[in-house]
């Protein structure tokens, strides 16, 4: 489908991300983050929280990045913005899998605003997710 043919409330995109702490620390050098609650769970347990979390921002962008190859180009992408709702916690053994679905939310002559339903479990994590994209390439 492309961004000329959409309808609000048609379903662009959806998938499954499984995240390990591999992928955390890994994430963490590429970032520079290397806060301890993202890969320790004493430290994360002693400030309170329920185990390791994901980074926000790592969460943020496996979000986004879920629209990209329906997009085509990355470029296309205008404006993204989320609240940070609930944590992800990360199991050492089980991991954890964020699951998105992208929706069209509105449209107007040159743009499209989609929207990120992005859930752990039950939960949502990302509040007000919404993407502004370019209608054509």
């Amino acid at each position: 489908m492309t961004t000329s043919e959409l309808e609000v409330g048609t379903v662009v995109a959806e998938r499954t991300v499984h995240l390990t702490r591999a992928a955390l620390v890994r994430y963490a050098g590429a970032s520079g983050d290397f806060n301890p609650i993202h890969y320790r769970d004493d430290v994360a347990e002693r400030v309170g929280l329920p185990g390791v979390l994901a980074h926000g921002m790592l969460t943020m962008g496996l979000a986004v990045e879920t629209i990209v190859a329906w997009l085509g180009d990355a470029g296309r992408i205008l404006e993204y913005g989320v609240r940070f709702t609930r944590p992800v916690v990360v199991d050492a053994e089980s991991g954890a899998d964020l699951v998105v679905s992208a929706k069209v939310g509105a449209l107007d002559e040159d743009t499209a605003r989609i929207d990120l339903t992005v859930t752990f479990g039950e939960t949502t994590v990302l509040g007000k997710a919404q993407v502004r994209v370019r209608r054509q390439a």
